[in-house]
This record gives structure tokens, sequence and C-alpha cells, in this order.
């Protein structure tokens, strides 16, 4: 079956930046499954799929535009602690998730203080080119409840 709107894809996947450094990779883990065409990925990463099926490997390089965006000036913003999902020792240079009106959002921290922190609401992969490695597991048409 080839990938196509509303197919349930599974499949494993390298990132690496411009530099050739994997960071992140399901190989030699559990692949990665989700619903084609619901906007559950990088819109031109889901897009490359199309038409593909199982078995079929492939690589696809994006420029920031079309992965996670270029680099914002000034984007950094100030927020209370208690929107930060991250528990432990904050320290600045981490990248932690915060609880935004859309749910919840990778951020990296700037600056910690007590009762608030200041974040760069860019992505933290923003304004990188990256390369994924591709690999096609399995495709399959989505039960009733994955269409609903």
């Amino acid at each position: 079956m080839k990938i196509e709107q509303n197919s349930v894809v599974t499949f494993h996947y390298q990132m690496q930046d411009e530099h050739g450094e994997v960071l992140e990779s399901t190989k030699g883990g559990d692949p990665t499954v989700f619903q084609y065409g619901n906007m559950q990925m990088i819109p031109s990463l889901e897009l490359s799929m199309v038409s593909k099926e199982p078995g079929d490997t492939y690589s696809i390089t994006l420029p920031p535009e079309l992965a996670y965006g270029i680099l914002r000036e000034n984007s950094d913003i100030r927020v209370p602690v208690k929107h930060v999902l991250t528990e432990g020792k904050l320290e600045p240079g981490m990248v932690v998730s915060i609880q935004t009106k859309e749910g919840a959002r990778p951020v990296t921290l700037v600056k910690v203080g007590k009762f608030n922190v200041d974040i760069d609401t860019n992505h933290p992969l923003a304004g990188k080119t990256l390369t994924f490695d591709i690999e096609i597991v399995d495709v399959r048409k989505p039960t009733p409840e994955e269409l609903s």
C-alpha cells in the first residue's frame, strides 16, 4: 500500500544537522508511527512521503524555512516558572517544554530566576538545515477509531 491521506505510517528516521551531527534517530529502537495528512510533523517532511511504500528508503534535506523556521531576533520573553513542564534543576541553555494556549512547546532557557524564566521562543532546531534519512517500515489503512 502506498502512503496517502489518512494512511497510518510506520517509519525509522535519522536526523542530522548541516555538519553531519546526528540529532535524533529511531534506528535501533522503536519506529515512529503517525497518521498521514493530520499535521503531526514538519509539513515538508510529511509531503515527501506521499506515494512511498514499505521498504522505500530515501534522504531529504530541508533548509530552515522548510524545517523548524529561521532564527528570529529578539525572541526572548519572560514567563512564570510554573509554566515550565520540566522537573528538576533548571539551567540556562536547557531545552525544556512550556505550557502554552496551543499546548506544550519546546523552548531554550536563557535565564533562570526563582519565580520567572527567560526563554528563547525560537524552536531549538530553528535556523538549522536538516537532513532526514527515512525508511518506510509499514503503511496501512486507519482503523475507524483512528479516523475519528
